[in-house]
């Protein structure tokens, strides 16, 4: 069975891919494939702060591609080792069909041939405390700026746009 590697960025895709000879095949999501509607407030408060995340606009040749690897493939996925490469690493394997208690999930620190293969040796299941609380952060950034943010616009003059209350912004405000 062949081997894909999903790692966010193409060119991260790239160098790792010239490190095997073998029909390993090593692919980008170019980032997130999906993400909150942005015009909707996108989280259903009444079935448990569920979200409601949708493809992201020109990712459905990716995902299309991502898709491809569901079936025949041994797929690894190789985000970066972040809350953030976590979450895109669930979204991707979800898309795939990823049975996530498996071992899937290569953490490497550096683009070299050493770091990788040495990945490839231990893989471990997705972290799904840090999906987890990637969505947490994410829901909470939603609900807290979609109600706040057009407060600001009303009462606060901004030179350089629109205030958000969003990620960083939210923390201060509390």
């Amino acid at each position: 069975m062949k081997t894909v590697i999903i790692v966010e960025s193409p060119a991260k895709a790239r160098k790792i891919q010239s490190f095997f000879k073998d029909g390993t095949i090593c692919t980008s999501s170019f980032g997130h494939i999906v993400d909150l509607p942005k015009k909707q407030i996108s989280i259903d408060i009444k079935n448990n702060f569920s979200p409601d995340y949708r493809p992201i606009d020109g990712k459905g040749k990716i995902i299309k591609e991502l898709k491809s690897y569901s079936k025949g493939y041994h797929v690894l996925l190789g985000a970066d080792d972040d809350r953030e490469g976590d979450a895109i690493a669930w979204h991707c394997g979800k898309v795939m069909n990823i049975d996530f208690t498996l071992n899937n999930r290569i953490i490497f620190h550096e683009i070299s041939k050493k770091a990788i293969l040495k990945a490839l040796e231990t893989p471990v299941p997705l972290d799904m405390n840090w999906v987890d609380s990637q969505q947490g952060r994410r829901i909470i950034d939603r609900l807290v700026g979609y109600s706040i943010s057009p407060l600001l616009w009303t009462h606060i003059p901004s030179k350089t746009g629109k205030l958000s209350a969003g990620r960083v912004q939210s923390a201060a405000l509390k």
